[in-house]
């Protein structure tokens, strides 16, 4: 049975990636903010949380994790004129929980596999900023996503002679709750214009490539990232 750490576990991408993935019959230990159901509790803001989670998700699974899914995210409007600390703490939420976290996981994820020597793999849920930045209040999301896909590449290439795979998925707009306040404020349906699918992708569209990345991709793709923004960026 593969064993993932699946982080951002409580809605949305996530719990439709846990659901998937246990149909596939995988065991999926979840992680959220706070404990609900069988999901670990790990708030991301606490530099010490992912290391407290990656040893209870550990004890939890035996001693043994396959795949690392970094989804965990925080989407929330910093805008320019806010304070200079309200903008500073707004920028470092962002940035530990996007893409601090998703690092320091993914460490302990590489550590592990070498010390076993079994490599394993790790799945990205980057976005669409990544690529092509964001709206004026969201500097600190785009950074975070366009660093998880530095970090992502930087593992598939260093690491992939020990059998630690990377894989990174990039989507647009995802009918989510966290996405929800952001495509309201913008106009909401007036978004579909840049959207040449006409709608935004759903949580259960990403879950499928998650299942992909963690289960099925073949080695040789390690290193790529898969958009899902219904051709609103190509590259």
């Amino acid at each position: 049975m593969t064993t993932i750490l699946l982080t951002g576990a409580s809605r949305g991408i996530g719990a439709a990636a846990k659901a998937a993935l246990e149909t596939r019959g995988c065991r999926v230990i979840g992680q959220a903010t706070r404990a609900a159901g069988d999901l670990l509790a790990a708030d991301f803001t606490d530099p010490q949380s992912p290391q407290l989670l990656w040893e209870g998700a550990l004890e939890e699974a035996g001693g043994t994790i396959d795949v690392l899914v970094n989804n965990a995210g925080l989407f929330a409007a910093n805008p320019l004129e806010s304070s200079d600390i309200a903008w500073l703490d707004g920028w470092e939420d962002t940035l530990r929980i996007n893409l601090t976290a998703a690092a320091q996981l993914s460490r302990f994820a590489a550590r592990h596999w070498q010390e076993r020597g079994t490599g394993g793999r790790i799945v990205h849920v980057a976005s669409r900023a990544g690529h092509r930045g964001d709206s004026p209040a969201h500097w600190h999301y785009a950074a975070a996503k366009g660093g998880m896909l530095a970090l992502h590449k930087t593992i598939a290439r260093q690491y992939a002679a020990e059998g630690i795979l990377s894989y990174a998925i990039a989507p647009g707009f995802t009918d989510t709750d966290m996405a929800g306040d952001y495509l309201a404020s913008r106009g909401g349906a007036g978004l579909l214009a840049d959207i040449p699918l006409g709608r935004v992708a759903t949580p259960d569209e990403i879950a499928t490539m998650i299942v992909f990345c963690a289960l099925d991709a073949p080695p040789s793709m390690t290193g790529a990232t898969l958009d899902a923004n219904g051709a609103s960026y190509v590259r």
